[in-house]
């Protein structure tokens, strides 16, 4: 039990890999999944939640990769250019002030 008498929870991760056992080392595993989550993270995180992309009606031919190609630059505008870490208030400033999308990519 912990502190707060809640019982303590143990949790077994099995993972493969194509490394072999000289080069899988668990100090190097953990970074590679570490580095998985944190495009997870990063990327899709922001596409679901910030966009809402989950619930995206868009869905024959070539609409959703052109939809998530759009989202993707977005992100990828805001991040490189505009220096932000909010995508989601920096996507707002934008839709509130379309000419800050011009300045933002030079034009």
């Amino acid at each position: 039990m912990n502190l707060k008498g809640q019982p303590i929870r143990h949790e077994i991760v099995y993972g493969v890999t194509s490394l072999s056992s000289v080069n899988a080392s668990p100090k190097r595993l953990l970074a590679l999944n570490r580095g998985h989550w944190g495009i997870e993270n990063r990327l899709h995180w922001v596409r679901d939640v910030t966009f809402d992309e989950d619930r995206s009606q868009v869905r024959t031919g070539a609409g959703p990769r052109m939809m998530a190609t759009m989202r993707n630059i977005a992100i990828s505008l805001h991040r490189l250019f505009g220096k932000v870490k909010n995508v989601s208030k920096a996507s707002r400033d934008c839709f509130a002030c379309p000419e800050k999308v011009l300045k933002l990519i030079g034009i």
